[in-house]
């Protein structure tokens, strides 16, 4: 194999990391002993009423000890890492000038890395108000790459996916229908893994096409 098939393979190493963190995710989800936002009393994972945090949590909301914990964390830290090679390898290959591939590059791997301390005994909105910044911005230069790359329509998914952040948020803080929001959660968690996936796919062929 040559080392520019190789570098094209590794393009979509994002890819075998979201697969990974999915099968971490429904573990956690399997060994969470119960409690939801509705019902504390309830058994198991709820995938309507339970919130991903709820598994990183060193207790159940039903107050038993958590199992999933450690299963979850690994979860994040797959993710992180993830996301934070989808970023470097996404401004490296596309088109950018410099100051424009560092910032995505600073920016989406901090973002990560800040992300990573969702688990941590610091604030959660803090720390979720701190990755949202520089994933904006991470995100916005994604925007430019894809506008200039001419992959529109993975540019509107894009911003489908701002959107579906925006209604988080929405109903996060203001609290009307807070009772959709662990599905609302989810829905954004996986819009954002395809949109993210698509992308690396046709990094993939791009980068393919250019050497043949």
């Amino acid at each position: 194999m040559s080392s520019d098939s190789t570098k094209n393979i590794l393009v979509l190493t994002p890819i075998i990391g979201v697969i990974v963190f999915v099968f971490l995710y429904i573990s956690a989800t399997i060994l969470y002993p119960g409690g939801s936002q509705i019902d504390k009393n309830a058994i198991g994972f709820s995938w309507t009423n339970n919130y991903w945090c709820n598994l990183l949590n060193e207790s159940a909301i039903n107050g038993q000890p958590n199992p999933a914990k450690p299963v979850a964390i690994t979860g994040m830290l797959v993710l992180c890492l993830t996301l934070s090679l989808f970023w470097y390898l996404f401004a490296r290959h596309i088109v950018f000038d410099k100051k424009l591939k560092l910032t995505i590059q600073f920016s989406g791997i901090l973002a990560m890395v800040i992300a990573f301390f969702l688990y941590s005994n610091i604030n959660h909105d803090l720390i979720t108000n701190l990755a949202s910044i520089f994933g904006i911005v991470a995100t916005v230069g994604t925007f430019v790459g894809l506008y200039k790359a001419k992959w529109f329509w993975l540019l509107w998914l894009g911003l489908f996916n701002i959107l579906l952040v925006g209604l988080n948020n929405y109903v996060y803080y203001t609290k009307e229908l807070i009772v959709f929001l662990p599905v609302i959660q989810k829905i954004s968690f996986a819009t954002f893994l395809v949109w993210i996936c698509c992308i690396n796919i046709n990094l993939y062929f791009r980068l393919s096409n250019q050497y043949n």
